[in-house]
């Protein structure tokens, strides 16, 4: 998956529209999208969306463990997303649902302890900032600061064996260059794929992580060249080759497939 895309959980007049939007995973938002007020009728209404399932995902952002005894056992839950989580107790408490957990890191605690919150995901659930409040608690103004925190989330994630965590939204609706340069940022940290809050941003996120096509040659004639019975191969352009990198070629044929 590449694209998530949130909406709010009190406007459910927007849920068919952001299920029909091509993201590969809608997030209903319970959390900071919806004021106090308003948090009982969004409820309802993501109670309502979740009584069937959907062709694609649908993901709630909780704001209280309390709403996970309504959520839970809702037949079109894929997925629950836990803000602000600090220690692993918070990813365990939100596995009652019975779907994969996915942690959202937005402090200096939580991401000093990404390592052990990633270990009790579970091999479905995932790690990942939210660089907004993470900015605020580090008061961080611009992205480079956010470096370090990304990488840390993707060594938390690999090390404990789950997938590429995937990039903060982007919080500039409009600027879909700026947008674009960020997710390459990214990428190059090694993350993989974006969370959204407008339909326009997704197709910019698709271009930025699909592989290229030089990309896509690079990995190919890796494949075709390695030897398993040798473990090795050297490349026309005297490129050494071993298992490791086999498994990034092989992924970005995958993805590139995915999104061919």
């Amino acid at each position: 998956m590449l694209t998530w895309l949130y909406v709010p959980g009190d406007r459910p007049e927007r849920f068919r529209k952001a299920l029909a939007s091509g993201a590969d995973t809608v997030i209903v938002d319970l959390e900071d999208a919806v004021a106090p007020a308003r948090k009982a009728y969004a409820l309802d209404a993501v109670t309502d969306l979740l009584g069937s399932t959907h062709s694609v995902p649908v993901q709630v952002r909780i704001s209280a463990f309390e709403q996970l005894d309504t959520l839970t056992g809702l037949p079109g839950l894929a997925g629950v997303r836990v803000p602000k989580v600090e220690t692993p107790q918070a990813v365990r408490a939100a596995a009652v649902a019975g779907v994969p957990v996915h942690a959202l890191i937005e402090s200096a605690r939580g991401v000093e302890a990404a390592f052990e919150i990633a270990t009790v995901c579970g091999p479905d659930g995932s790690i990942g900032l939210g660089e907004a409040d993470l900015s605020a608690d580090l008061h961080v103004s611009a992205e480079a600061g956010l470096a370090w925190p990304r990488s840390r989330v993707v060594v938390a994630a690999r090390a404990a064996g789950l997938g590429p965590p995937a990039m903060s939204v982007y919080p500039h609706v409009s600027d879909l260059d700026g947008l674009a340069a960020s997710c390459v940022t990214g990428r190059g940290l090694g993350l993989l794929g974006r969370a959204a809050i407008h339909p326009r941003q997704l197709p910019v996120i698709v271009e930025a992580f699909r592989p290229s096509e030089p990309e896509v040659e690079k990995a190919a004639e890796l494949l075709s060249a390695f030897d398993p019975d040798a473990g090795t191969a050297v490349l026309s352009d005297g490129r050494f080759v071993d298992i490791a990198m086999v498994a990034a070629a092989r992924r970005t044929v995958e993805l590139a497939a995915r999104f061919s």
